[in-house]
């Protein structure tokens, strides 16, 4: 986990993994959150195996306009997901560290 956090840069701190919330009386669950405390901002991770949905993206936006409405402070910034690009870039980098162990 520390390694994957400095990856990330600085500021973030690790708030939950599986973190539940409750919507319309469903349970939902976050894979990974994190706080970066310079960015004053949550940063949702929604971990997934298999090819990205449409499913996928309209349950990591519930996510984030929960997280939006319900969690973040007046003060604290808007979330929005990362560039797609960035994300496939940057996972392929840890993928292909992670073999080379």
């Amino acid at each position: 986990m520390q390694k994957f956090l400095l990856e990330l840069g600085k500021g973030y701190l690790f708030e939950a993994r599986q973190k539940r919330f409750t919507c319309n009386e469903d349970n939902y669950y976050v894979d990974l959150v994190f706080y970066n405390r310079l960015l004053r901002c949550y940063v949702l991770i929604d971990l997934k195996i298999d090819k990205l949905t449409h499913q996928d993206l309209g349950q990591m936006l519930m996510y984030v306009h929960y997280y939006d409405r319900y969690e973040k402070l007046p003060e604290e910034n808007q979330l929005y997901l990362p560039d797609k690009k960035v994300l496939q870039k940057k996972l392929k980098e840890w993928i292909e560290e992670g073999t080379e162990l």
